[in-house]
């Protein structure tokens, strides 16, 4: 399995298990994927700059970075963590690590805007991130 399908699939997984309803359960996966983080340059104008974020926003956002990390899991057998620390104004930083290694980490200062533009988007960008990771770990590992 490829890196992009990896990502994808370890979201999806992430984000179906936190549904203890049903509700997700007739969305295909790029529905759901499109749902929670794909907005449109119109949709984007409708949210203020300035904003509160909510907690399942928040979720969300970590939601990606957990499966960027169970995903450099199941390539690496190596355990990694997500750290995330975010303001209700939607300021904050989220770090995925190993060990002493960064393997990714994002700022914010607009979190309660996080989104892609399409779902190609979403998927490249985990893939990206997933490259990276497994670079940065194989280049530190041994240090």
């Amino acid at each position: 399995m490829n890196k992009k399908e990896l990502f994808k699939q370890t979201l999806i997984g992430q984000i179906r298990a936190m549904d203890q309803f049903g509700t997700w359960v007739n969305k295909s996966d790029e529905d759901l994927l499109i749902e929670k983080y794909v907005r449109s340059k119109e949709e984007l104008k409708n949210i203020p700059i300035i904003a509160d974020i909510d907690e399942m926003q928040i979720k969300d956002i970590r939601l990606v970075f957990q499966a960027i990390a169970l995903a450099f899991e199941k390539i690496t057998g190596v355990m990694c963590s997500v750290v995330m620390e975010m303001s209700h104004e939607g300021f904050g930083r989220v770090v995925v690590f190993t060990g002493k290694i960064v393997l990714s980490e994002k700022f914010f200062k607009d979190a309660h805007r996080f989104s892609f533009r399409t779902y190609d988007d979403l998927v490249n960008e985990g893939e990206k991130y997933l490259i990276k990771a497994e670079e940065t770990y194989n280049k530190y590992k041994n240090v």
